[in-house]
């Protein structure tokens, strides 16, 4: 028999699937001391200490990852939501303008499916060479991690895509390269039969740091559970909304995680940290190594396009990463949510003592709304573990806070709205968390509302809204098209903070769809209408108007609320969706059933002829 040495799982991840992934390193596991045991021989090796054992899932929570946090992440998980945009920074995919040749779409796909097949090899060599001798309890543990991890990833892929090709085998998927796509339902099947599985294999508690226990599991297995009680159903089916709530309450009630007391301890690097043991709300991380010799793809690099030079002393870049005005129409409904508004955004005026500490702190001196989430500060706020394109701070994946909302979600149920006493419990943890008073009752569209500001530019939001739209799809489209302002370009200096703690704002309507649409052009090429919103008593009313360099001023138009017209005193109020699209020149982004899911990777479409054909139901062998 040949013996394999024990980075076999490196190689087989980086097997010849090339129509399901790019290339990975072959080198990740090698730096682990064991090059003189065969793979055979390794799992009942008795001068292997569990840590060693354990590393083996290294990847798992880094380098098979990689591609996708790299960038894709911001215009998939929240750029798509509309939590923020760039029009310079996956601008496409906030437009909804990605094609099968988008760089960052490819390089999700291949991520997800790099963490499927080092995940798949994991499972298959424990379960073929874990022999007598071997360490029951983490053979258990590293099989659970990799099925939790092959569960998400295919989580992320469904809400992503569809219909993907599930498979468990890569040796044999690599002698059929042109398999087959699978149904939604199908994999939404898998992925409920991996979290069950992962729940069941892994420990009641973690053994070691950062590893995760069962009720990860459970909690994934929640939200899974969640998205299948109405996928392509009118009605959410009742008994799978009752197992979801004794899931969470299993979460709730083991002891092992609690909601940080502030909503902005989550977002300083010294509770989030590669060098340190995960906080007490994080369920699940991805965990990246140190920033100062970590090899490329096993670090974070999203700092460079989230910082600039005045908050960051490392070569970066970003800045340009704004809300949108979406969110900023969010936060001024309820301006009393400003704590988990500075943690998310810079916002003028506000310091930040934890950012540039050496330097006496930050005070945000922009009238802009920049993106916070993620910024960190500069090499003395990280302990030196700092580096151009690297970062020590760990991607959230799962949070506590996340578990209560699906439990309320689940008690709502069909409902259009709730008080009863349980749901509101739930509902309401992560309110009180952010200093804001109870409500007593909720309905869907306050669920939305909550969950987005929770879990603002986490890179989640839009993953949650397709399932929603797989449960409610007109409603959504609604919700996307007539709710959403979607496109609007923020400058800066077009951003005051008012007394009442609301956000005065100036806009411009999305444009031409071009690199550089932050502004919209009229048919003779002159800068068209920018808007200011709700609160224009800095500006008197008046919609400011640039044609040929030339300010001009028009009326606003007034609307009545509640069949009272606005007046000054109280700010003016119009429909700025409305409005904008009447201005020429103005293109609106449009969502419907046939951009919602993004398209397969063309260099994927063309090998396999497969991806043009009806998908089929998965073989579970049942």
């Amino acid at each position: 028999m040949k013996k394999n040495r024990i980075n076999i799982i490196a190689a087989a991840a980086c097997a010849a699937l090339t129509l399901l992934m790019s290339s990975c390193s072959d080198d990740y596991l090698e730096r682990l001391p064991l090059n003189e045991y065969t793979e055979e021989t390794f799992y009942g090796a008795e001068d292997i200490d569990e840590s060693a054992m354990l590393r083996m899932l290294d990847p798992l929570y880094n380098n098979a990852w990689f591609d996708y946090n790299q960038r894709a992440i911001i215009g998939i998980g929240s750029f798509r939501a509309n939590d923020g945009w760039s029009p310079y920074l996956n601008g496409e995919f906030a437009r909804f303008q990605i094609t099968g040749l988008t760089t960052e779409l490819s390089q999700a796909w291949s991520a997800f499916y790099n963490v499927v097949t080092t995940a798949n090899s994991i499972i298959k060599s424990v379960e073929t060479n874990a022999k007598e001798g071997a360490n029951a309890d983490i053979m258990n543990q590293i099989n659970g991690e990799a099925r939790l991890m092959r569960g998400l990833a295919y989580f992320y892929l469904l809400r992503g895509w569809g219909e993907v090709i599930l498979y468990e085998d890569n040796d044999e998927a690599a002698k059929h390269p042109t398999l087959k796509l699978n149904t939604e339902e199908s994999v939404l099947k898998f992925v409920v039969r991996d979290f069950e599985n992962a729940a069941e294999l892994l420990p009641e508690k973690a053994t070691m740091a950062n590893h995760p226990s069962r009720y990860v599991a459970k909690a994934y297995l929640a939200k899974a559970l969640l998205a299948q009680s109405g996928w392509n159903k009118p009605t959410r089916d009742q008994a799978t909304l009752d197992r979801v709530v004794a899931l969470c309450n299993e979460v709730i009630n083991c002891g092992q995680y609690q909601l940080l007391n502030d909503y902005e301890d989550l977002f300083k690097v010294e509770n989030n940290a590669c060098y340190a043991d995960n906080n007490k709300e994080t369920l699940l991380a991805l965990r990246w190594a140190d920033p100062l010799s970590g090899k490329w793809g096993e670090v974070n690099t999203l700092i460079s396009d989230l910082a600039w030079s005045d908050v960051c002393d490392v070569g970066v870049w970003g800045g340009s990463l704004h809300a949108s005005v979406d969110m900023i129409e969010i936060y001024n409904q309820e301006p009393k949510d400003s704590f988990r508004l500075r943690a998310t955004f810079f916002t003028p005026g506000r310091n930040y003592d934890y950012i540039l500490k050496d330097k006496g702190g930050y005070t945000y001196d922009k009238n802009w709304i920049q993106v916070k989430k993620g910024v960190i500060g500069d090499k003395a706020d990280c302990n030196g573990k700092l580096a151009q394109q690297a970062d020590p701070f760990n991607t959230y994946m799962l949070r506590y806070a996340d578990v209560f909302l699906t439990k309320a979600e689940a008690l709502l149920g069909n409902n259009e709205s709730t008080s009863n006493a349980e749901a509101l419990s739930a509902f309401n943890a992560t309110r009180i968390r952010a200093k804001l008073d109870p409500v007593q009752s909720f309905t869907f569209e306050d669920l939305i509302r909550e969950r987005r500001k929770e879990f603002c530019m986490e890179y989640v939001n839009w993953f949650d809204m397709v399932t929603w739209y797989r449960w409610k799809p007109q409603y959504m489209l609604k919700f996307f098209n007539d709710r959403q302002y979607r496109g609007f370009m923020l400058n800066s200096g077009d951003v005051i903070l008012n007394d009442d703690k609301t956000l005065s704002y100036r806009v411009v309507p999305p444009g031409d769809g071009t690199w550089y649409h932050a502004t919209s052009w009229d048919s003779d090429g002159n800068i068209a209408t920018s808007y200011w919103n709700d609160a224009e008593r800095y500006n008197d009313g008046r919609v400011v108007r640039r044609q040929n360099g030339i300010g001009v001023s028009d009326d606003n138009p007034i609307v009545e609320v509640g069949g009272v017209p606005q007046d000054k005193a109280h700010g003016y109020t119009f429909d700025l969706w409305k409005d904008a699209l009447n201005t020429t020149g103005v293109l609106p982004i449009k969502l419907t059933e046939e951009n919602i899911f993004m398209p397969y990777p063309e260099s994927d479409v063309l090998q396999n002829p497969n991806f043009n054909m009806p998908a089929v139901e998965y073989d579970f062998g049942e």
